[in-house]
């Protein structure tokens, strides 16, 4: 440590008990993430990136079935990191509103999505 400088914190807790990472502290391990896709949530405007997303399916028991690159009715989103910190994961899509290459509006069995290709 330098003296005179504050030590970085590196690590901070959200309301709800998740620990996320500091952004500087990301780059460091992780290098510059490139944000290729913004998923906003209407009823509050909650707002999140990441670099890549799949879609996935499910058994009827619950347990993972299979991922797509494409988005249906039946599957959810899941934006990365592909691991269990990932960004977000939504509930199963039940409406698609409107879709184009880079653009995808949709309910899910709770909330109603934006998901723009940035």
């Amino acid at each position: 440590m330098i003296g005179g400088v504050q030590p970085k914190v590196l690590l901070t807790q959200e309301e709800n008990g998740n620990l996320k990472m500091d952004d500087e502290m990301g780059k460091l391990l992780f290098g510059e993430t490139l944000m290729n896709w913004k998923l906003v949530r209407e009823r509050d405007g909650l707002t999140k990136q990441s670099n890549g997303i799949k879609w996935l399916e499910w058994n009827e028991d619950g347990s993972f079935k299979e991922q797509f690159e494409e988005g249906t009715i039946g599957r959810s989103l899941l934006m990365s990191p592909f691991n269990q910190s990932f960004t977000w994961q939504t509930t199963n899509v039940t409406e698609i509103v409107e879709q184009r290459e880079d653009y995808i509006k949709f309910k899910t069995e709770n909330s109603n999505y934006e998901l723009f290709k940035i």
